[in-house]
């Protein structure tokens, strides 16, 4: 039986990143991954379909499109690579842990964010240091 999400924060503290918790973010980031996977392999047929347009206006069309569909799978192959990284964290056993403070990340935040590294807290000090950096 899968875990649900309402099952999965239901939970207590104490069994924080226990095998089924594990399970259930493996299997949701892996299924994410296949997703996007086939959108990048759909992306790659699409382009190699597309017929040359003698039309100056219906090119600049298809190209501003393609431009597009380009930027979107930019996000997603970053995406990817962040989903392959929180897999490699559940196999290591560091999966659920801020990166900089080594506190629980929280069931909530990773349901939301399943490739999260950073606490909220941790996240929010961040984002304030890179605002008052950027000014």
């Amino acid at each position: 039986m899968a875990l649900t999400e309402a099952a999965l924060l239901a939970m207590p503290e104490s069994e924080y990143m226990n095998e089924a918790q594990l399970s259930f973010f493996r299997e949701r980031l892996s299924a994410t991954r296949s997703e996007l996977q086939l959108k990048v392999d759909e992306t790659v047929e699409h382009m190699r379909e597309q017929e040359t347009v003698a039309d100056p206006a219906d090119r600049a069309t298809v190209e501003e499109e393609h431009a597009l569909e380009l930027r979107t799978r930019d996000r997603e192959r970053k995406l990817l690579k962040k989903i392959d990284q929180a897999l490699l964290r559940i196999a290591d056993g560091s999966y659920g842990f801020c990166e900089e403070t080594g506190e629980p990340i929280g069931l909530a935040r990773l349901i939301a964010r399943p490739t999260a590294t950073l606490s909220v807290e941790a996240q929010a000090r961040r984002e304030r240091m890179q605002k008052m950096f950027a000014d």
